[in-house]
């Protein structure tokens, strides 16, 4: 996912989440050109979705199970932050919403999933 520690502020990845992964997999490759490479997820694969050209990752496409089943079917864009636990406590503060907690993402990092007081979601990502 991360070559390298990205910069705090930028959207470093974005994910799909849905509860057909392998049907709108098809779909994207299609209308898109991506390629998909599986990822185990243990009883079953997600997908990152790859250029055709360079091969460079660039979205996930996921099933609506684990730790993704109460997320609604949208893109859901990781924010770099600083430090996940201080903006969790913002995000609380100022009326937002945590739908996950912050959770370790591998080796890369840790992770979470908010919504603002509009009711739009986001993940929060700190990078290692």
């Amino acid at each position: 996912m991360y070559n390298e520690k990205p910069e705090v502020g930028t959207i470093g990845w974005t994910d799909l989440t849905v509860s057909n992964a392998e049907k709108i997999r098809d779909f994207y490759s299609k209308v898109t050109g991506w390629r998909p490479m599986p990822i185990s997820m243990g009883q079953y694969d997600d997908y990152v979705m790859n250029t055709p050209e360079t091969q460079t990752s660039v979205a996930g496409i996921c099933h609506a199970r684990g730790e993704n089943e109460n997320l609604p079917a949208q893109w859901l864009v990781y924010i770099t932050v600083e430090n996940i636990n201080e903006s969790v406590k913002k995000c609380k503060s100022l009326g937002g919403k945590i739908i996950t907690e912050p959770k370790n993402y591998g080796d890369v990092g840790l992770f979470c999933v908010i919504e603002d007081p509009a009711g739009a979601v986001c993940a929060l990502f700190e990078a290692k």
